[in-house]
């Protein structure tokens, strides 16, 4: 039986870094796990089940995205033996949007570039990349590796440079996962700000409408599935089955259900008991041409700002980093529409939350409220 791999983990205290960590280290996948973030984890939200699972590992703080020392670098890169790690595994990057350009090619670009070279100065065994979805062009119907590209926000527009200069990065070893919006324990983004709005709607006793049409495609992938992928396909790229071994691969993260604006709120509604519906597309048009995207942005998230305040005020919850802010680029009549097939017929992977369901997302709910930064009801 060969030796279990060494793996570090760059920016595993994020959302889906810590679901890896804990996938690994509940597993016994790993023979040596080291940790790499600018956050500490005493600091960002952890819930007990994540905070077991970094008391197991080597968690060393470091911010990937400034000019690093080599010295710093040779120490991250290097294990206590004086070896390197066998995988690479990059979750570091800047995650929100509406942030100025510089901020992306210094948090994205220079942070990937610049981690991906130690990885093939130190022989990496494999380099998993993280990027997304949102890079290909949005016209509705299910983009696959090959589809064409165009990024639809700045954050994309970053990723995808980012993953073309790789693949011409020689001796890297390099996989590329581009998943759909990523849900489930832990998510402070994705569809948990709607799910948020769908809490202030039934404290407001008002029905919920989103902009543009219900058949508007979100398709997602949970975030147990994102996580299964980054260690099934590093696994597979050092196996023998990988027929084209140093080679760069690309494969789309995305689930079956096609989810759209519309199956998101069938969930919504069930577990908060409200109405929903959508303002369909000739007055979602005629909003952002009376004024600007911005503007509109801005009198969406005004409607829900102040009641949510209101609702953790009365539950007595001094603090939470949850928000139903709603940013510009998730306003927008972008169909983000993926076919995540090609991992399964390529690699064997099967996903095991092939649909959205009003369990999981209701237990994203639970999760926070346990946590005491959601109001318990």
């Amino acid at each position: 039986m060969a030796p279990q791999p060494t793996v570090l983990v760059l920016g595993g205290v994020g959302f889906i870094g810590r679901n890896f960590v804990a996938y690994l280290v509940e597993n016994g996948l790993a023979a040596d796990i080291r940790v790499i973030d600018k956050a500490l984890p005493q600091t960002a939200y952890l819930n007990k089940r994540f905070q077991a699972t970094f008391e197991k590992v080597e968690f060393m703080q470091n911010d990937l995205s400034n000019t690093i020392p080599p010295e710093k670098f040779d120490k991250i890169f290097t294990r206590s033996d004086g070896s390197s790690f066998d995988y690479v595994i990059n979750f570091a990057a800047e995650t929100k949007f509406s942030q100025p350009p510089e901020v992306y090619k210094e948090r994205i670009h220079t942070l990937s570039i610049n981690c991906a070279k130690e990885a093939v100065k130190r022989n990496a065994k494999v380099f998993v990349q993280l990027s997304t979805g949102d890079i290909y062009e949005s016209n509705g119907t299910p983009s696959n590796e090959e589809s064409p590209t165009k990024p639809w926000n700045v954050l994309a527009e970053y990723k995808l440079q980012v993953d073309k200069e790789l693949q011409e990065m020689p001796g890297l070893n390099l996989v590329i996962l581009r998943p759909a919006v990523v849900y489930g324990i832990g998510a402070m983004g994705g569809l948990t700000p709607r799910l948020i709005c769908g809490r202030v709607y039934q404290h407001l006793k008002e029905k919920m409408e989103f902009l543009w049409t219900a058949d508007l495609k979100i398709n997602t992938v949970h975030v147990e599935d994102v996580v299964h992928a980054v260690w099934h396909t590093a696994n597979w790229y050092v196996s023998s089955d990988n027929p084209n071994p140093g080679s760069p691969v690309i494969f789309n993260v995305a689930d079956k259900n096609d989810t759209t604006q519309e199956a998101v709120n069938t969930h919504i509604r069930s577990i908060f008991g409200i109405e929903t519906g959508f303002k369909g597309s000739t007055f979602s048009n005629m909003a952002v041409m009376a004024s600007n995207m911005k503007e509109v942005t801005d009198e969406t998230n005004d409607m829900h700002l102040q009641p949510w305040a209101d609702i953790l005020k009365a539950h007595q919850i001094k603090a939470s980093p949850l928000t139903p802010y709603l940013d510009q680029e998730l306003l927008c009549n972008n169909a983000l529409s993926l076919d995540g097939s090609k991992i399964c017929v390529s690699t064997g992977f099967v996903y095991k939350h092939p649909l959205v369901t009003t369990e999981s997302l209701r237990a994203i709910v639970t999760d926070f409220q346990e946590m005491g930064i959601w109001p318990r009801d």
